[in-house]
């Protein structure tokens, strides 16, 4: 075996530069093909004797070991190395400009909670619903019909918006032949706008437009940096359903796990990790934060397929324990929909818990019916009633203790009269876990690794280590464009960031598998071509 050492014997590049490169490669290849080779070279630690003897020479000499300042320099080249790995600012967590604060505006606005967005050229503001079981942003939008938009002084900061695209410098149609347009095939005219029309879980409840492309305004977490990114909006010409009865009349987020949500574009175009949370406190205000994978001490659960896809965020439920009592045949799988303001079970499911909740409360009935509720009990600010526990259980021994699993009912002189379990029949064997049983919660939506996580929090230090801002960013010039992502990272899960349609998975190696097919010269062959061009770069 033929081996050299730089500290015995000549360099790789010394004896390349006597025969010259082409002469070096034939000779590689020559006792490649006799003998085995190995190049071997001694390790040295930049800040050891014989670096710092160089360094007094030329720019000045390292830290002294085991120094304050020699471990700050490590620190400090170790977080530079793991931004270079995981994406550094380029996966700074975002929030939008008008920034990161939630709010639910109680039964006017249908008991969801909604964040103020910017979009278009010059800037519009809008008071959007969030919805996590659906995908589209859509707003109201040269309306043909739409709920009104006034009436709302009262509770708002300011007007709701209204979108015409005519009036955006920014905005652009989607058209027919763009992949993101799902009603493509039926278009008569690839080039014409790309028609939408939304069916939504409540009776009747629809949304239809066409979809275009403009601006929308975000700011890093850490600095409130300011940062445009282009997203697919669905101008929204017709509403109908419980959108022109109130519900969402300013439009709504759609967060799920199609490719045309906001969540999915941001990550495909590299600015956030492929992840968000939604923080709920218990006075009906809360926190979102794009590219937030949690933190290290919660908890979490796997989401599971709906038919071998993940189309929408669902969780297997183990079982339901409500005090000490652990109920069983009490599985279950539910959707975790922050656009539903309440829980509901499958019937066999809410019939166990119910009666089981019934038995453990220590207060009387409300004698009169309070639908949709059916389990109230009689309260008031001085006497509230005790009450069981209620626990989610999960695999791997997680559980989801909901923090006040009661909704209060009011007097029409503003008295509290009743409190009433906030749990529904659905009818269906699919549940849904709503907003009120995440209060007091920081949700965790990681679609890059399929799992809901999910800590207590009061929603001031999303991230136990600052406090994210709840106000715009301030200097809102020269903000960064981020354009929609290109063809190339929709297809491809090695882009910049994973789609959320292909199981959201860490992306496939295909240079090692190439590598691994190479014969051994050939490889050794490239190596050492790369090895010149990085000196000659250097």
């Amino acid at each position: 075996m033929m081996v050299l050492r730089s500290s015995s014997r000549p360099s790789v590049l010394s004896v390349m530069s006597v025969l010259g490169f082409s002469s070096f490669l034939l000779l590689l290849l020559f006792v490649w093909g006799s003998e085995s080779l190995t190049l071997s070279s001694r390790l040295v630690h930049r800040f050891s004797d014989e670096v710092a003897v160089a360094a007094v020479k030329g720019t000045g000499a390292p830290p002294l070991r085991r120094s304050l300042e020699f471990y700050e320099v490590l620190v400090k080249s170790d977080l530079a190395r793991r931004n270079r790995r995981f994406g550094g600012s380029n996966f700074s967590m975002l929030f939008p400009s008008e920034g990161s604060e939630t709010m639910s505006l109680g039964n006017d606005f249908g008991w969801l909670h909604y964040t103020w967005i910017d979009l278009g050229t010059p800037k519009v503001s809008f008071l959007v619903a969030l919805d996590a079981g659906s995908d589209l942003l859509w707003v109201p939008c040269d309306c043909i019909q739409c709920a009104p938009l006034s009436g709302y002084q009262g509770s708002l900061v300011k007007d709701l918006g209204i979108y015409s695209p005519a009036e955006s410098r920014t905005s652009k149609n989607l058209s027919c032949n763009h992949k993101l347009c799902a009603s493509g095939p039926n278009c008569e005219n690839p080039n014409e706008p790309c028609p939408y029309t939304i069916d939504y879980y409540s009776e009747n409840t629809t949304s239809s437009g066409v979809l275009v492309e403009d601006k929308l305004y975000l700011a890093t977490a850490t600095d409130k940096t300011a940062v445009q990114a282009e997203v697919i909006i669905g101008c929204g010409r017709n509403q109908s359903g419980g959108y022109l009865d109130g519900i969402a009349p300013d439009g709504l987020l759609g967060l799920g796990l199609g490719e045309i949500s906001l969540p999915s574009i941001l990550a495909k175009a590299g600015l956030v990790r492929n992840s968000f949370s939604m923080c709920f406190r218990e006075d009906d205000s809360g926190r979102i934060l794009f590219g937030d994978q949690g933190v290290a001490k919660q908890k979490s659960t796997p989401f599971v397929p709906l038919s071998g896809k993940y189309v929408t965020y669902i969780v297997e439920v183990e079982s339901f324990c409500i005090g000490a009592h652990c109920l069983g045949k009490s599985g279950f799988q539910a959707l975790v929909d922050s656009g539903s303001s309440f829980t509901f079970l499958p019937s066999d499911v809410y019939k166990s818990v119910s009666q089981e909740f019934d038995k453990q409360v220590k207060a009387p009935r409300l004698e009169q019916d309070a639908p949709p509720w059916e389990y109230c009990y009689k309260a008031s600010l001085l006497e509230m009633p005790k009450v069981p526990s209620v626990i989610l259980s999960f695999a791997a021994n997680k559980s989801f203790e909901v923090t006040y699993p009661l909704f209060p009912l009011y007097s029409k002189e503003g008295g509290l009269v009743a409190v009433c379990l906030a749990v529904q029949s659905s009818g269906e064997t699919l549940g849904t876990i709503g907003q009120n049983f995440m209060k007091g919660y920081k949700m965790v939506f990681d679609r890059e690794n399929l799992k809901l996580g999910w800590s207590r929090s009061d929603c001031n230090d999303l991230n136990n280590s600052r406090t994210v801002p709840l106000t715009p960013p301030s200097g809102s010039q020269n903000r960064p464009e981020n354009p929609l992502p290109s063809d190339q990272q929709w297809a491809s899960p090695n882009g910049t960031a994973v789609s959320p349609a292909v199981a959201v998975r860490a992306p496939t190696n295909n240079s090692a598998a190439t590598s691994n097919s190479l014969s051994p010269s050939l490889l050794l062959l490239l190596l050492v071509i790369t090895g010149v061009s990085i000196f000659s770069i250097g």
